[in-house]
């Protein structure tokens, strides 16, 4: 038995594969296939743009797969059938961070627009039509909303009077001299799966097994190991300055007066915390990378 896995085509793909392999799966990507190898026999991959994801998971074309919130709710704002998949993980991380997306409402900085309301009978341009639709029927704003394929930040003011665009940093829509107005929606990545398949008690277990390491390897992001070993008097002095994800854990050494302490920090603590530790008397100091924390 195998489980049909979408893989998102496009901006995800890269972060997407990066994130499984620190799970420990190993996906091979041929621009000559949409059928990536995977190093895991009991897992058929498929190369899916995530804006389509939901509705071949939610039709049984696919089992399972990766797709962000808003597709997801784009789906179903149509003709998409409700109740038919269901989340299994929720995975916050984007092709450049490991955070949420924003969809936002912008419009030219010198435009007069300052709410969701000033676009009366205007046109919005957007890839996400459906939502964004939705979103101005719940502003009872009555606005046109057409369809962008790309370049979205480029049509105020001569094609559109404002967009709904997704983005992380806001960088490329300052870029454009483009103000944001209104947050339409955030997003993140989604594992999600057909209920006919989470009834299927071997692709729920594996399906859960694959959620669990995906989350063990978003937690690592960003956090290092460390180890030292400091004599019991200065104990409480090096405990002081350690921030751990929950409790340093302390071993006693065949020396009874040393013994070894073992946490986890945040990686860009550790430049200004190794040299604290060694002014508290702290020897041994080894900093080790993670690739799963298991909450």
């Amino acid at each position: 038995m195998t489980l049909k896995l979408g893989i998102p085509k496009g901006s995800l793909q890269d972060a997407t594969i990066q994130l499984f392999a620190r799970a420990g799966f190993n996906i091979y990507v041929s621009t000559r296939s949409y059928f990536p190898a995977i190093d895991d026999p009991e897992i058929e991959c498929m190369l899916i743009r995530a804006q389509e994801m939901a509705r071949y998971v939610s039709d049984g074309v696919l089992d399972a797969g990766l797709t962000g919130q808003d597709w997801i709710a784009e789906h179903e704002a149509g003709d998409g059938r409700t109740g038919v998949i269901r989340s299994i993980a929720d995975l916050i991380y984007a092709k450049q961070s490991f955070g949420k997306v924003r969809w936002v409402l912008a419009a030219p900085e010198d435009s007069p627009i300052r709410s969701a309301q000033d676009l009366e009978g205007k046109t919005i341009a957007t890839e996400l039509v459906r939502a964004t639709r939705a979103y101005f029927e719940r502003q009872r704003v009555a606005v046109n909303v057409e369809f962008s394929w790309g370049a979205t930040e480029v049509k105020p003011p001569m094609l559109a009077d404002a967009i709904v665009e997704v983005t992380e940093t806001g960088s490329s829509l300052r870029a454009n001299r483009l103000r944001i107005i209104d947050t339409v929606m955030e997003s993140n990545t989604q594992l999600i799966a057909n209920t006919s398949a989470l009834a299927d008690s071997w692709k729920r277990t594996k399906l859960e097994n694959i959620a669990l390491l995906l989350k063990a390897a978003i937690e690592a992001q960003g956090r290092v190991g460390l180890m030292l070993n400091v004599r019991r008097t200065d104990l409480d002095g090096v405990l002081a300055l350690l921030p751990a994800l929950q409790r340093p854990t302390i071993s006693a050494l065949s020396d009874e007066a040393w013994v070894a302490v073992n946490t986890i920090i945040e990686e860009r603590t550790v430049r200004d915390l190794i040299p604290r530790l060694k002014a508290a008397h702290a020897e041994g100091i080894v900093e080790y990378p993670l690739n799963k924390i298991v909450l």
